[in-house]
């Protein structure tokens, strides 16, 4: 048997390690093959996206290869971009793979497979805004989060030496979206600024900064409760934030965002993190079916609709909260959120599906679990000025706002749980010593 998992994200590299150590079984292993398949040669846990782009985050030493995590825990690793899959022949096929000099390094390929499961996680929605992917910088991956790195760290070198001359100039960040990518972007940016006085940029203060956080509806992180979203935005604006409510962009332009009534949010560095999607090349991928952002549709058991070969699990899956809900008139159903902890919650079930099927080679949704989001709340880190957020389900009893050291000390164990699951208790503990001394030995923000 041949399970072939295309993404490693959190769900995806979560399940390829967790399948890859279940081959240590001396039966299993003779009969089952594991490949994981992704574009990327490392892996990074998404919702550090932001760190990574102000340089509080260090890429090259928090990055996970996946050559290397495949070794040791019994899984294949092949480096490509699915573009299709074949139902009738089940094979993926892999594009040609391009190096720098636009050379062809590996031709196109094909990976038979007995079972897939998809784990691509999602890309920015930009709805299609006029000039939003022209002049934007997304933060949907390692190398995106880097680009934002290198031309923050320009702009304020530049900021610096224009402040000799120029003691009112000011550099402009807007972002569009005020999830939590937003929110944590916005903060984070000042810490940014903070650290780099230390390390030579000494005429940068805040009020050199001008950050704008734009949001469409009514208030910032409108998937969270409203307290922690009128906390969220207190602390923001005690940093500097402006934070515009009810704001709705129509265009993006190379000096900033233009509103649907005619005025310029003038900009010099542009973020748009307003929106999710599946890749688009998983609109009808081989047939099966998918909604209106590329997502595949499920079952509880986490089956696409249309074949029982095939898996999907996080944000690229669609799959209802409550299957058997009544929806009233012009309401709309309730889904599983593209959020981190669905995505580890959905692998584990996966894991479990795929195991039983390993026992019985029975791919019947009859012999399989069900999926049952739990909500274990949301915490939202402001840098280290703040954490806020809310515990609940299995945590609490009902729901429990939280906020600052413990908040933050639950924030930092949502990302010990995801090392826990790739590495094991021994290697994560390792890793959170080595993570300590980094903090004492490398300097406060990657400057580079």
């Amino acid at each position: 048997m041949h399970i072939v998992i295309i993404g490693g994200g959190a769900g995806g590299l979560e399940l390829a390690s967790k399948l890859g150590k279940k081959r240590s079984n001396k039966k299993l292993r003779d009969q089952v093959q594991v490949t994981l398949i992704d574009q990327n040669d490392t892996h990074l846990w998404k919702p550090l996206l932001h760190e990574v782009a102000t340089g509080a985050l260090d890429d090259g030493v928090d990055a996970v290869s996946y050559r290397a995590q495949a070794h040791n825990c019994g899984f294949d690793f092949q480096l490509g971009k699915v573009i299709n899959i074949d139902r009738d022949t089940q094979q993926v096929e892999l594009a040609p793979l391009i190096n720098s000099d636009n050379e062809v390094v590996l031709k196109t390929r094909y990976v038979p497979y007995d079972y897939v499961v998809f784990a691509l996680g999602s890309i920015t929605n930009d709805f299609n805004v006029e000039g939003i992917s022209e002049n934007c910088i997304f933060l949907d991956k390692p190398s995106q989060a880097m680009r934002f790195h290198k031309e923050l760290l320009e702009s304020l070198l530049t900021l610096d030496e224009t402040l000799k001359t120029e003691p009112d100039a000011s550099l402009t960040i807007s972002i569009v979206g005020a999830g939590a990518t937003g929110v944590e972007l916005s903060a984070e940016l000042f810490h940014a600024v903070e650290v780099l006085k230390v390390y030579g940029l000494s005429r940068l203060t805040d009020v050199h900064l001008k950050v704008n956080l734009i949001e469409a509806g009514p208030r910032i992180l409108p998937a969270l409760p409203e307290r922690i979203s009128a906390n969220a935005n207190f602390e923001l604006s005690a940093l500097g934030v402006s934070v515009l409510t009810n704001t709705r962009v129509v265009k993006g332009q190379a000096d900033g965002f233009v509103k649907d009534d005619g005025e310029l949010i003038a900009s010099n560095m542009m973020v748009w993190a307003a929106g999710v999607k599946a890749p688009d090349f998983m609109s009808n991928i081989g047939g099966l079916e998918t909604n209106r952002v590329n997502q595949l549709l499920v079952k509880p058991t986490l089956q696409t609709l249309t074949d029982e070969h095939i898996f999907a699990i996080g944000d690229c899956a669609s799959l209802p909260l409550e299957p058997n809900e009544i929806i009233p008139t012009n309401s709309r159903q309730r889904m599983v959120p593209p959020t981190a902890q669905a995505a580890h919650q959905m692998a584990s079930l996966a894991f479990k599906n795929l195991t039983q099927i390993m026992n019985t080679n029975q791919p019947s949704s009859d012999s399989l679990k069900s999926f049952k989001y739990k909500d274990y709340g949301s915490l939202v880190s402001l840098s280290h000025y703040s954490t806020v957020g809310s515990l609940m389900g299995g945590l609490s009893k009902g729901s429990m706002m939280i906020e600052g050291r413990l908040a933050r000390i639950m924030y930092v164990s949502l990302y010990r749980m995801h090392q826990l699951a790739l590495f094991g208790f021994f290697k994560m503990v390792l890793i959170a010593i080595s993570g300590r001394i980094n903090k004492v030995i490398r300097p406060r923000l990657k400057l580079h």
